[in-house]
């Protein structure tokens, strides 16, 4: 599809070790990177292209999954939005739609489909979990794998009274307030881990 639009083609991998290894060797304007890849099938897709952001700045790369995966597209468009695209391979089936994405991702723009768009402005709204801060998602890691306050200030090096704060701020913004019937430690473990509470 891409030769036939035009585009020359300097290498075809079928791994993730492959395409970092291609990319190193050639240097492309653009990496088209299937997010699920050999040999597990689920993210090293993603992975790959991360390092290539990373580590080879001036290759741009262009995502395609079968499905939305809000995660990785989060993923892909945290540091950097220029040189990035993510698509459903769905759109490949329009070539002169997908030919058009593909030069202007490699020209330095951005091409996100639409239902990625939609997803994420969705999840944005709606997720309390992304008003945490980096540090308040670590201790609420470290509360959903059983630890004590104590256990949570030795794990990140920080005093107790910090990682009450980081608590205390952690219910907040998962809309917790006090109440004697619920212990809020537990509904934001089980917020965390995405079971839903009455």
């Amino acid at each position: 599809v891409l030769e036939a639009a035009g585009f020359e083609m300097c290498a075809q991998v079928a791994d993730a070790e492959g395409l970092l290894a291609a990319v190193e060797e050639h240097r492309p304007d653009i990496a088209v990177v299937d997010v699920r890849m050999p040999p597990g099938f689920t993210d090293e897709g993603v992975r790959a292209a991360l390092v290539i952001r990373r580590q080879y700045p001036r290759t741009a790369v262009l995502l395609l999954s079968q499905y939305v995966e809000e995660r990785y597209a989060a993923d892909l468009l945290a540091a950097n939005t220029s040189g990035v695209g993510y698509l459903l391979k769905q759109r490949v089936a329009d070539v002169e739609e997908f030919a058009e994405a593909v030069r202007r991702v490699a020209a330095g723009g951005t091409a996100l489909d639409p239902q990625v768009v939609a997803q994420l402005l969705v999840r944005r709204h709606s997720d309390p979990l992304d008003r945490l801060t980096p540090r308040e998602r670590e201790v609420l890691e470290l509360m959903a794998g059983g630890r004590s306050n104590s256990g949570i200030a030795a794990e990140l090096v920080v005093s107790e009274s910090a990682v009450a704060k980081h608590i205390n701020s952690i219910f907040t913004k998962l809309d917790l307030p006090r109440a004697d019937a619920d212990h809020r430690r537990v509904l934001a473990v089980l917020r965390f881990l995405g079971v839903a509470t009455v």
